[in-house]
């Protein structure tokens, strides 16, 4: 039976696209045949995998990687703040600055930008939710935020599910202006972000390592910044001084090698996802946009 492939509708093209995904055969190989198991359990999940790999894009010699992924993937380096000669490692390149004209924030003040590039899907009301991914699984917000009293309060609130792939750009941002509290990291495994992985274990959204920023904005109340690691991410780096009122688009932080996931969640009834992203998701299928686009409006 030939593999399902990943589509998602591609805001910038208008067209329903199929995802070049980096490292394919690996993530096919271990999550959806049975002998795949074994090094996925015992080895792919765990901590000191993605560390072995990220020491590895940190080593000089990964710099060779660079010229063949650019070419492979088509990446854009007119973007780039630096040259491409400059990095002196993959990782360097991975987690480069871009020039900040290639991002325009939209001005709106109503207005709710991506916090990254990538794919991105959303639940209006995250209890609604009744088939993530699998047919009759709930989004397990509680274990996401490992707080009962917090999951009851966004229990019936908005979510934006930004899925970054190795070709992306890989810092993140803020969606909106507001002070953000102190960043709170939870340890877990690091399973593939990828549909591929989530279409076998839904549950890797709410189990793999995160870190938890609250976000307090004059016209939304609380938004809740995740960015939530995968396999071969090397760390969760932030960038952002807790207390200082910061702008929207500005830089919170970056991932290091690796694919990886960045979730928002609002409160009831405070904001209205863009049309795109509703009408896909309901189809279960992703929008590619970038961070600065519009995502979602402001109520009230």
């Amino acid at each position: 039976m030939p593999a399902e492939p990943i589509t998602f509708f591609n805001r910038l093209t208008q067209r329903i696209e199929t995802e070049a995904v980096y490292g394919e055969g690996f993530l096919r190989f271990t999550y959806e045949s049975t002998p795949g198991r074994l090094p996925l359990h015992a080895l792919v999940k765990r901590a000191a995998f993605s560390h072995w790999y990220g020491r590895r894009m940190d080593a000089p010699a990964s710099r060779a990687k660079i010229a063949p992924f650019l070419a492979t993937y088509g990446v854009d380096t007119a973007e780039f703040a630096d040259a491409p000669s400059s990095f002196r490692t993959f990782n360097e390149f991975f987690y480069r600055k871009l020039n900040p004209q290639a991002r325009p924030i939209a001005a709106g003040e109503n207005e709710i930008v991506f916090p990254a590039d990538g794919r991105h899907l959303v639940l209006p009301d995250i209890a609604a939710c009744d088939d993530f991914f699998i047919k009759g699984t709930r989004f397990g917000l509680t274990t996401l935020l490992r707080n009962t009293s917090l999951a009851g309060r966004f229990a019936h609130g908005s979510m934006l599910i930004s899925r970054l792939c190795p070709v992306d750009y890989h810092r993140f941002h803020f969606p909106c202006s507001g002070t953000p509290a102190v960043s709170h990291p939870i340890n877990g495994p690091l399973y593939s972000v990828n549909p591929i992985a989530l279409r076998k274990r839904p549950s890797i959204l709410w189990e793999n390592k995160r870190a938890i920023t609250p976000l307090h904005t004059p016209n939304l109340g609380e938004v809740l910044l995740l960015e939530v690691g995968a396999t071969c991410v090397g760390s969760i780096v932030q960038t952002y001084k807790p207390g200082d009122e910061i702008a929207k688009g500005a830089e919170k932080g970056y991932f290091r090698f690796g694919g990886s996931c960045v979730i928002t969640i609002f409160e009831p009834g405070r904001i209205r996802f863009a049309d795109d992203l509703i009408e896909h998701s309901k189809a279960g299928r992703e929008v590619y946009a970038r961070m600065g686009d519009v995502a979602a409006y402001a109520l009230g």
